[in-house]
């Protein structure tokens, strides 16, 4: 069990994670990853290969994975007049053809400056945001601004990848699952499935729905407070629809698992769960953040990478089983050459 007297700070969630263990690129099959399985109450520690997971399932569990789509948010424009390079991150659209983006280098990215992409798509920067982004609005000839964005854009892999994207990342940063675009990071554990996986799930006779959770780039943002009550996650859109509403109150009823794939389904899940370990259909913001100590309301089981050391994913992980058990889980994958991170190797912790 937890121990639900300490205060956990963010020091609690470091460990040593050498550039040697952090995958550069995905496995030649997606669910040939290993898969770490660690069982909360005993603390054994199993090790297998993603296609192993319908072992662990019964008639009638529910597995629920998020099916956001990644767009290829890292764009490249140069500036009017003086054709200086600047990278433009798009982070969300804010109504039709306003967008919240990063630009690099920020300090010659100025209001009024237009940014060009082609000859015929550039944008305007309007505003300046809080947290040192800037608005910009697109102007384009076409339809459709995301039919621009994937010629032009690149799959915007995370910052510990270190290599430029490739053209086999727009289809291996993607789950075979990745239904609504809106997201700038990938829900990572989603990434080992495959669809003769989800066949073989389905075989076993448990049953599979999806939630929506736009993931953002406030996912690599470091923690910068040792007291993780002031802490503010950054807002992510999400939907559970109430075709996943009802499975889930039918899993809970007849007394069977909820597996949730990744942390981004587990926000999900856990901001719409209500009384009575019921959850209600909803669609909006969350900014919630879970670490320990804290009572999960819907999830059983739960399939994640491994993250980062002092990263909020670490924390909600460690909130599902004992802190000090997922770092004895973590120094054994390093003693077992597992790979970390998005590209990296997964577990399961039930």
């Amino acid at each position: 069990m937890i121990e639900k007297k300490k205060k956990w700070k963010l020091a609690d969630f470091d460990y040593s994670l050498p550039e040697k263990y952090i995958a550069q690129y995905p496995t030649e099959k997606r669910d040939k990853s290993k898969l770490m399985v660690i069982h909360k109450e005993s603390g054994e520690i199993e090790h297998k290969l993603f296609s192993d997971l319908p072992d662990y399932l019964r008639k009638n569990d529910l597995v629920i994975t998020n099916n956001t789509k990644v767009f290829p948010a890292r764009l490249y424009a140069s500036k009017d007049r003086t054709d200086a390079k600047v990278e433009v991150f798009l982070l969300r659209e804010l109504e039709n053809d306003l967008w919240e983006v990063m630009v690099r280098p920020a300090r010659k990215v100025r209001i009024g400056n237009k940014l060009m992409f082609t000859d015929n798509v550039f944008c305007d920067v309007i505003d300046n945001t809080i947290s040192g982004g800037r608005v910009v609005r697109f102007e384009y000839d076409g339809d459709d601004i995301y039919d621009i964005i994937d010629k032009v854009g690149i799959s915007p892999l995370p910052p510990y990848i270190k290599r430029k994207s490739e053209p086999s990342d727009k289809e291996r940063y993607q789950t075979v699952f990745a239904e609504h675009r809106g997201a700038v990071a990938a829900p990572t554990a989603g990434l080992h499935f495959t669809k003769d996986l989800i066949d073989s799930i389905v075989k076993k006779g448990a049953k599979m729905e999806h939630t929506t959770l736009h993931i953002g780039l406030g996912t690599f943002r470091p923690v910068q407070v040792e007291d993780l009550n002031r802490h503010q996650m950054d807002s992510e859109y999400f939907e559970v629809s109430p075709k996943t509403a009802l499975s889930i109150n039918e899993t809970k009823k007849k007394r069977r698992r909820v597996f949730a794939v990744g942390t981004s389904s587990v926000r999900s899940l856990e901001t719409v769960a209500v009384s009575g370990f019921q959850v209600s259909p909803k669609r909006g913001w969350t900014d919630k953040f879970i670490y320990p100590p804290y009572d999960f309301k819907m999830v059983d089981a739960m399939i994640t990478n491994f993250h980062q050391p002092k990263s909020t994913l670490l924390m909600m992980v460690s909130a599902f089983a004992d802190p000090d058990l997922i770092m004895k889980a973590y120094k054994e994958a390093k003693k077992n050459n597992y790979r970390f991170l998005s590209y990296g190797d997964a577990m399961l912790i039930m």
